[in-house]
């Protein structure tokens, strides 16, 4: 097949994700090119290295701005629509040129799913990660709650003021919220990357998908020469922001009597208020903190080979897919067992599920660290998960499937059934 790739992804676990979707379509003899805007970070896993990809001018609109308030209600979100819009034309005028087969659409860091969709006359998939889930979830707070207003506000001009301000940022999750679902379901079909997030976007979009489980380079992440020499330190990766809930992982350490072994923080983007709080409260309850930003993949994988156990606790998690590089390297997992990390780790196979409980946390890491000979046994039996069924090229032929059946419907698109508009 010739296939079309859109993406607009920020380095993280997508990037990754999307990065060996690709290298394994190729693998199976596929011809791919890709799309994106400038907005992607072309420093992480770059797919220019695999594939000829074509960066593509994204112009905002600007209009007039006599008052703030009613600039932004008008402006901010809408300009950026319109200007992702006129980008998407573009990019499938060009790849209408192309003859391609099939267009596979990816993540946009601005507005999650874009038009792209929309624009192509070519069988068409959106491999979706997630919906952008602070419209959706309450993280840390419910998104559309109403506000709390003084009694006769309308006289104050400092509370006016106020009220202008918040209808204007919901005005822009509104208009985000339309453009998702209205893009979303100008595809063929959606592929997801867990049941957990096959139901968040049911939640969400009131759209069916279908799962299509990602995979890991077993060939780049491996246990290394000596699989059974760990040092005495825990590891974590993701990004250093709330919703990967580091504060957690260090309150459950702090439970620990024991509090010799270090944590390592593996991030690729910081804020620098949560870090920050998250280090205080490391020195409160006595826990080391190490935050690395920015390590390259060969400075990632020696953590995976050396740690003596991987800790994951994220808040409603679309996937999880460090337990899984964990895995391939050899590395047992301690997890709460909350979204799609119940899909990731197998309980007892390639990590251990807990509630999310400090206590029981801590307990569970000094249960482990117990058994050492049971985490050894883990340890290679994760290996065997990951070669068995977590390969790149296995995920690769799941994608294969999905992109097949989506060419042989042809450009069927979504259409919203008739009651829906009653």
């Amino acid at each position: 097949m010739r296939i079309a790739v859109w993406h607009n992804l920020p380095s993280g676990g997508g990037k990754r994700a999307l990065y060996d979707q690709v290298a394994g379509l190729l693998g199976l003899g596929h011809d791919v090119e890709s799309w994106c805007p400038p907005s992607v970070d072309q420093e992480f896993l770059p797919l220019g290295n695999l594939i000829k990809e074509r960066v593509v001018t994204l112009q905002r609109v600007h209009r007039s701005r006599p008052r703030r308030v009613l600039w932004e209600l008008a402006h901010d979100t809408e300009a950026f629509v319109e200007a992702m819009d006129r980008h998407c034309e573009q990019c499938a005028t060009e790849i209408g040129r192309g003859r391609f087969d099939v267009l596979l659409g990816n993540s946009c860091m601005d507005l999650r799913v874009t038009a792209i969709g929309r624009y192509v006359d070519l069988a068409s998939v959106l491999y979706l990660q997630e919906p952008y889930r602070w419209l959706y979830e309450a993280l840390p707070d419910p998104p559309f709650a109403a506000d709390q207003r003084p009694t006769g506000w309308w006289y104050s001009a400092s509370e006016v003021r106020k009220v202008a301000r918040r209808a204007a940022v919901i005005r822009r999750k509104e208009v985000r919220v339309r453009e998702e679902v209205k893009n979303a379901s100008a595809f063929g079909s959606i592929a997801c990357n867990s049941l957990y997030s096959r139901e968040a976007i049911l939640r969400a979009y009131g759209l069916d998908s279908e799962v299509c489980y990602l995979g890991v380079d077993e060939a780049r992440l491996s246990p290394g020469e000596h699989p059974d020499e760990r040092l005495s330190f825990f590891l974590s990766v993701g990004s250093m922001t709330p919703e990967k809930n580091a504060a957690f992982i260090v309150r459950a350490l702090g439970n620990r009597k024991d509090k010799s072994w270090p944590l390592v923080w593996v991030a690729n983007i910081v804020n620098k208020g949560y870090a920050s709080y998250v280090g205080k409260l490391a020195a409160e309850v006595g826990v080391t903190f190490d935050l690395r930003v920015g390590l390259s993949d060969e400075e990632v994988v020696g953590f995976y080979r050396t740690a003596g156990l991987l800790l994951y606790a994220p808040r409603l998690e679309p996937f999880g897919l460090a337990p899984l590089e964990a895995s391939a390297c050899g590395l047992a997992t301690v997890a709460v067992a909350e979204a799609g990390t119940r899909e990731s780790i197998a309980e007892g196979v390639n990590g251990f599920l807990v509630p999310a409980s400090e206590v029981r946390f801590a307990e569970k890491i000094d249960e482990v660290l117990g058994q050492p000979e049971q985490v050894r046994r883990m340890a290679r039996r994760g290996r065997e998960w990951v070669e068995e069924q977590w390969t790149a090229r296995s995920a690769a032929e799941r994608l294969e499937s999905v992109l097949e059946r989506a060419v042989s419907k042809g450009r069927a698109q979504r259409r919203d059934e008739p009651w829906k508009a009653v």
